[in-house]
């Protein structure tokens, strides 16, 4: 059941969506917390592909790092969707936010007292992508408890600006607190910023859980899988997003472009990290303003081949004005897919299923940018860096061309006709 507005600041049903999605009190503080929570993620994200970088001078490495920040996807991820069906999300995110702290922290005093050997950096990236594979599930299934499902492309377009937001600040944060502070201040600011994510964490009033929620068993995990499988518009969304970015992601190569190819140092690699966030932050107060898509299954295709062509524009540039140009585009349509993505999935999926099937989901996100990352880093290393980015945004449009042919529902999903769900 979704959280009412319990506050004399409630706007009327005829205010625009978006109003009504901010009028909500529990949203609000879950929005703080998901920015505060996402900045200091993206800044550790940036700065930990930056100092493997550094510290081993290796392409390869940084293929590595996708790795090892993708081998507890799978399971965590499984075993997070059952927690989070069965527990307290709010909680869920609390500890999740606590561990990265500690794990930031751990990483600072490492890089300060110059402690940080590839071993020690791997394993601290381990331990957050596990946290994270934890605390995703949790964060996407407390959403639609927040607001009414009449609004639910609204919230979903702002929580998704919000953390768009923290991906834009983070890897420019950490382009300008790296020169004075160096890494060890990068991560220090990231502690501070899960610090107050768990501030606003605590603020956020309980969402009731399911009456009987599942145990925690293989039983509980194959009912979230099995639901995935039966839906095809969920199925294709989440299939196509997975091996589109696999192939057309560029963001493991950003320190090879900036100190390589396009010599434009940190503060370069800081702006190209976040121009992806840039584009589509641009597009999310689009989206806030414009009518819910009627058919959210085209648009998501759309979005998939303008991204794939903004990868390949981005590869082959030798300037920075037109790679962040390219960048800017290709976080624009990644905006307009992640929330055509997130209507077909939350609005298909009923209450007591949907920390399971975002887990799915988050195997299949972080499938894609962790071993796209690993793709590109050890591609790049037997090719070169702009043959990689190409390369792939070519296999993009081949995939993208698959599954508009292979999943005709996809095309055709319209929210409200097939959606098996009962009102959030």
């Amino acid at each position: 059941m979704a959280l009412g507005c319990a506050s004399t600041k409630c706007v009327s049903d005829s205010a625009h969506p978006t109003l009504q999605v901010l009028a909500q009190p529990a949203m609000r503080w879950f929005l703080a917390a998901r920015f505060s929570l996402m900045f200091g993620r993206s800044l550790v994200a940036a700065t930990l592909s930056y100092h493997v970088f550094i510290v081993s001078d290796s392409y390869a490495a940084l293929g590595l790092l996708g790795l090892v920040e993708f081998l507890p996807v799978i399971p965590g991820s499984l075993v997070a969707g059952v927690v989070a069906d069965r527990y307290d999300r709010r909680r869920i995110l609390i500890v999740a936010a606590a561990i990265s702290l500690l794990g930031t922290a751990t990483l600072a005093y490492l890089t300060r007292e110059q402690m940080d050997s590839m071993p020690a950096i791997l394993t601290l990236a381990l331990l957050l992508a596990l946290v994270m594979s934890f605390a995703r599930p949790a964060n996407s299934a407390l959403l639609p408890n927040l607001v009414p499902r009449a609004i639910f492309q609204n919230a979903a377009v702002v929580a998704s600006s919000t953390v768009q937001l923290a991906f834009i600040s983070g890897p420019i944060a950490m382009g300008f607190v790296v020169g004075p502070g160096g890494l060890a201040g990068a991560y220090a600011v990231a502690v501070v910023f899960y610090g107050l994510a768990l501030l606003f964490l605590r603020a956020l009033p309980r969402v009731a859980q399911p009456a009987h929620p599942s145990p925690i068993s293989w039983t509980a995990v194959r009912e979230g899988l099995s639901f995935v499988l039966r839906h095809q518009p969920i199925l294709g969304a989440m299939t196509l997003d997975m091996l589109a970015v696999i192939f057309a992601g560029a963001t493991a190569l950003l320190p090879v472009y900036a100190e390589e190819i396009l010599q434009v140092g940190p503060q370069g690699y800081g702006l190209l990290r976040s121009s992806i966030a840039i584009g589509a932050f641009s597009m999310a107060i689009v989206l806030m303003v414009i009518r819910p898509f009627q058919r959210p299954g085209r648009v998501l295709l759309f979005a998939v081949l303008v991204f794939g062509l903004a990868t390949i524009v981005f590869g082959l540039s030798r300037s920075l004005t037109l790679s962040v140009i390219a960048f800017i585009a290709a976080g624009m349509a990644d905006q307009v897919s992640v929330t055509t993505r997130s209507v077909i999935l939350q609005m298909s999926t009923p209450d007591a299923l949907r920390g399971r099937v975002n887990a799915v989901n988050f195997i299949f996100i972080g499938a894609s940018n962790e071993l796209g990352d690993a793709e590109s880093g050890f591609l790049a290393s037997l090719t070169s860096a702009t043959f990689s980015v190409v390369a792939g945004g070519a296999a993009c449009l081949g995939i993208l061309a698959a599954v508009s042919l292979g999943m005709p529902q996809l095309r055709q999903y319209q929210p409200g006709r097939s959606d098996p769900s009962s009102p959030a």
